[in-house]
């Protein structure tokens, strides 16, 4: 007597079906496009911030130059004056950053002013767009 194996009528494919596969996609699309606008928003606040704490390092950096000197540097000096002695400045005790003036977040150098509109001095980063004034992408960031 042969015994024979019961197959069942039908064969399930394993796998996943184009469907599936389409309410997967979907499914990530919807969230990245909820994650992505919230994550790029906090870079943008990063740079500021971060624009922010230069601007006050370079403030208190030519405040000690005033200190020692009698004066702010002048525009034409500008900020590089903090890290190389000016011409005919006998009472610089620089330097007074210990590493070369940054740019902004966005690679472009601060804005040095003196005398400055805003207070004695004027330090400021264009901000992203690189022009005065600007908007939400491109508010100024200074010492004002």
């Amino acid at each position: 007597m042969l015994l024979s194996a019961k197959l069942p009528s039908h064969k399930r494919n394993s796998g996943f079906t184009l469907l599936e596969l389409l309410v997967v996609l979907v499914i990530l699309g919807l969230l990245a496009g909820y994650v992505a606008p919230k994550y790029f928003a906090q870079i943008g606040k990063s740079e500021v911030k971060t624009a922010r704490a230069q601007v006050i390092a370079l403030e208190k950096a030519l405040d000690q130059y005033r200190i020692d000197t009698g004066h702010y540097p002048s525009t034409e000096q500008g900020l590089s004056a903090l890290n190389t002695r000016p011409a005919n400045e006998p009472r610089w005790q620089g330097p007074y950053l210990k590493k070369a003036v940054p740019d902004d977040p966005w690679g472009k150098p601060y804005q040095y002013r003196m005398p400055g509109e805003h207070s004695e001095v004027d330090i400021y980063s264009l901000g992203r767009d690189g022009v005065a004034g600007g908007g939400d992408n491109g508010v100024d960031i200074g010492n004002w």
